[in-house]
């Protein structure tokens, strides 16, 4: 749960199944009971139709906890210091060795931090060339890149086509469909 729409969205579930919430927050739902297996169940069932899940897990946590890290640092560019280290603010943030978060994010996700960093940087970058409000060494440069050279040859790694390629073939769907996003 990454928004205040969510919470409402998983607090009127919950009490639609009759359970007690005592409080819902991002990420978490507190119970003001112990569920059931049965209710635990049904907790699983009607969160995963609005689109949720169930982590059961410190560990499942932990690593839903650090995509919602990477999303926030790669969304607003303010929550870490810029003189810290991503690994460091990491560990800091999850009172976790980073080792030991490297190798149980791994393990759960199928990629590592590094990869998911690099998926999510791009998938922000696709959306500042849609909206093309800022030139490749800007979002080279807010994106945390060394360069807008590094910044392309890690776009086309991932994508397949280059950062120009990409906006051209955007601008090609947006001319035919008319005003229609697609990333």
């Amino acid at each position: 749960m990454v928004c205040p729409r969510c919470i409402r969205v998983v607090r009127e579930d919950l009490e639609a199944l009759g359970i007690p919430v005592r409080e819902v927050v991002l990420g978490e739902a507190v119970f003001s009971q112990p569920l059931s297996p049965e209710q635990m169940e049904a907790v699983g069932r009607v969160l995963r139709k609005s689109g949720f899940e169930v982590l059961n897990t410190r560990e499942e946590q932990l690593v839903e906890q650090v995509r919602h890290l990477v999303i926030q640092h790669v969304w607003d560019r303010e929550k870490k210091p810029s003189q810290q280290n991503f690994s460091d603010y990491l560990s800091g943030q999850t009172q976790t060795s980073y080792p030991a978060l490297s190798r149980l994010f791994s393990l759960l996700a199928g990629i590592t931090i590094e990869q998911y960093i690099i998926q999510t940087k791009i998938e922000r970058v696709k959306e500042l060339l849609i909206y093309d409000q800022k030139t490749l060494s800007e979002i080279a440069w807010d994106m945390e890149y060394s360069s807008s050279q590094h910044l392309s040859r890690q776009f086309k790694k991932v994508t397949g086509m280059t950062p120009t390629e990409f906006k051209d073939i955007h601008a090609s769907r947006q001319h035919v469909h008319g005003d229609q996003h697609y990333t």
